[in-house]
């Protein structure tokens, strides 16, 4: 099977900024595109960021030129640098990956992790 193990999450000020880290462990066999997502509290869960093969990147309008999505493939590591934070960006952050595994290297699948905190607050 496949983990997802996200950290790096915290207490910061408004103004401040946080590095989020995502390591992939198991049976893998690559990965494809990886995600973050963040659930605010009392809120669904929204898109923030996503990483594809060829290191191409999207974010959601709320965090672009603020947040910084990257990955590290051969440690199958994924990282969210977060700067210029706001107390609206206080939410359980959560990393996805679309998995190849070594049972079924044809056949990516969704793996979620359970999350880091982030709380924005002076």
């Amino acid at each position: 099977q496949v983990q997802l193990v996200e950290s790096g999450g915290g207490l910061v000020q408004p103004g401040g900024s946080l590095r989020l880290s995502c390591v992939a462990t198991g049976s893998i066999f690559a990965i494809n595109t990886m995600d973050w997502y963040r659930q605010p509290p009392g809120k669904p869960r929204e898109w923030v960021a996503e990483i594809a093969s060829g290191d191409i990147t999207n974010y959601a309008d709320s965090v672009k030129g603020r947040f910084t999505i990257s990955r590290n493939n051969a440690m199958n590591t994924m990282y969210l640098q977060m700067n210029s934070l706001e107390p609206d960006d206080t939410a359980l952050y959560i990393c996805m990956g679309y998995v190849r595994t070594t049972a079924a290297p044809d056949q990516p699948e969704e793996f979620w992790g359970r999350g880091t905190q982030v709380t924005v607050s002076s």
